[in-house]
C-alpha cells in the first residue's frame, strides 16, 4: 500500500481521516504539533498517542523530508539549499541572515512558466507545481537544519515566497500551505505580518489571495509602461499595467499594511529619470512601498546593472515625492542565490528539468 506524506493533509482532511477510522478528532492537533512544532520524523515518537493509533499511522502515512543535495554558503552567510524531490526533480530555497533573524525565500514550482527575461529560473521552463507538502517541507527542513546548529542564535521568523515559480499559479497548494504556516496552535506559528507572497502580476488571482489570507503582497512590476513590460515580462501581454494597477487599488489592506512594489533596475531598459517620475505617478493612488533591486547579472543574459549614480538618482526621485523606498541589497550573489538567479543546477547541469505545456499559470 502506497503511503501518503502527512504534510499533504490539512487539519480538516486529517480530522476526516481520523473520524473514518473511529479515532477522536482532537488527535489531529496532537499529531500536527508533533510534525510541525516538535519536528518528529517518526510516529513512534508521539508519546501522547496510543500505540494502536501510532501503528495505524505507520501503515498509512510517512513524515518525509526532502533530500538535501547541496548547501552553498555565501560570503555574506546566505545559504542556498538544493533539494531533491521524490520524483527526482529539484528546487532551491534560500536562507537569508538579517540583523536578528533569518528570512527564508521559498519556491512554489519546479521551473516557471512566466518567461521573465531577467530571471534565470525562467530559462528552465515550467515542469510542475510543488505539492502542499513540498512547500511546507522547505520551511520545516530548514528549521530542522537550524535546530541542529546549537551555536545558531537566530530564529527563522520571516518567509518570502519569491523563489522558483509563480506562487499564484499554484494557488490552491499555496493557500493550503499558508493555513499551516500561519496557524498559531498546531501549525508553524509564523505571523501573517512576516509572510510575503510575490507575484509577477497574475491579476485575476490577486483578489482571491486577499480573500484567503492576510499575508503581505509583493508585485514584481519592473516597468512603467506596457511596451517595456511586454518586452521583459510576457505576462503583461495578458494582464497589462492598467488592469494590474486597478486590481491593486482594490486590494484589501490593514491600516498599517502596504503593497510592496519590486522594481528591478536594468541598465538602459527601465532606469531613466522619466521612468522614476512615471513610477511615482502610477503608484500615487496605491498604498505602496518600493523595493529597488539593481539587476543581478548572470551568465547568458545581456541585461546589465545600472551604475551607482543612476540608482541613487532614481531613488532620490522616489524619496522626493514622499514614497517609502529602499535599495535592496541582494545577498548571496556569489553563489547565485540572489533575486532572479535560482536555477536548481546539479553537477553543472540542469536538474532533470523537462518543460511542460500543461501549466501556463492561467
Amino acid at each position: 500500500m502506497k503511503k501518503t506524506d502527512i504534510k499533504e493533509y490539512s487539519k480538516q482532511e486529517l480530522i476526516g481521516w481520523l473520524t473514518d477510522h473511529r479515532i477522536s478528532p482532537y488527535r489531529a492537533n496532537q499529531i500536527l504539533k508533533w510534525v510541525y512544532l516538535r519536528q518528529a520524523d517518526s510516529f513512534d515518537l508521539m508519546s501522547d498517542i496510543s500505540k494502536e493509533t501510532r501503528s495505524l499511522f505507520l501503515d498509512h502515512f510517512t513524515i518525509g523530508r526532502l533530500e538535501r543535495v547541496k548547501v552553498q554558503v555565501s560570503e555574506d552567510h546566505t545559504r542556498k539549499y538544493l533539494l531533491r524531490l521524490q520524483d527526482g526533480h529539484h528546487v532551491e530555497c534560500v536562507l537569508i541572515p538579517e540583523k536578528d533573524h533569518y528570512t527564508l525565500c521559498v519556491s512554489t514550482q519546479v521551473g516557471c512558466a512566466q518567461g521573465c527575461r531577467f530571471c534565470l529560473t525562467a530559462k528552465n521552463g515550467f515542469v510542475r507545481n510543488l505539492t502542499t507538502g513540498e512547500i511546507l517541507a522547505q520551511i520545516r527542513d530548514v528549521q530542522h537544519h537550524l535546530l541542529q546548529e546549537t551555536e545558531n542564535p537566530f530564529p527563522l521568523s520571516n518567509l518570502v515566497f519569491m523563489g522558483m515559480g509563480e506562487p499564484l499559479a499554484n494557488f490552491d497548494n499555496l493557500i493550503r500551505a499558508l493555513s499551516i504556516i500561519t496557524d498559531t496552535d498546531y501549525g508553524m506559528k509564523f505571523s501573517t505580518r512576516r509572510v510575503t507572497i510575490s507575484t509577477a502580476g497574475l491579476a485575476p488571482m490577486i483578489p482571491r489571495l486577499g480573500e484567503a489570507t492576510r499575508t503581505n503582497l509583493a508585485i514584481s512590476l519592473n516597468a512603467t509602461n506596457n511596451k517595456t513590460r511586454d518586452l521583459i515580462m510576457p505576462i503583461n501581454q495578458r494582464f497589462p499595467l492598467e488592469i494590474l494597477l486597478e486590481t491593486l487599488k482594490r486590494y484589501p489592506l490593514s491600516p498599517r499594511q502596504k503593497i510592496t512594489i519590486e522594481y528591478i533596475l536594468i541598465k538602459g531598459v527601465n532606469d531613466s529619470m522619466e521612468d522614476a517620475k512615471r513610477l511615482t505617478r502610477l503608484l500615487a493612488p496605491i498604498k505602496a512601498k518600493i523595493n529597488l533591486i539593481p539587476f543581478n547579472e548572470h551568465e547568458g543574459c545581456d541585461f546589465r546593472r545600472p551604475g551607482e549614480e543612476v540608482i541613487h538618482a532614481f531613488m532620490g526621485i522616489l524619496l522626493d515625492r514622499n514614497f517609502t523606498a529602499i535599495v535592496r541589497k541582494s545577498k548571496g550573489q556569489d553563489i547565485s542565490a540572489a533575486c532572479g538567479q535560482l536555477s536548481a543546477k546539479v553537477a553543472g547541469n540542469q536538474a532533470m528539468l523537462k518543460p511542460s505545456a500543461d501549466n501556463e499559470g492561467l
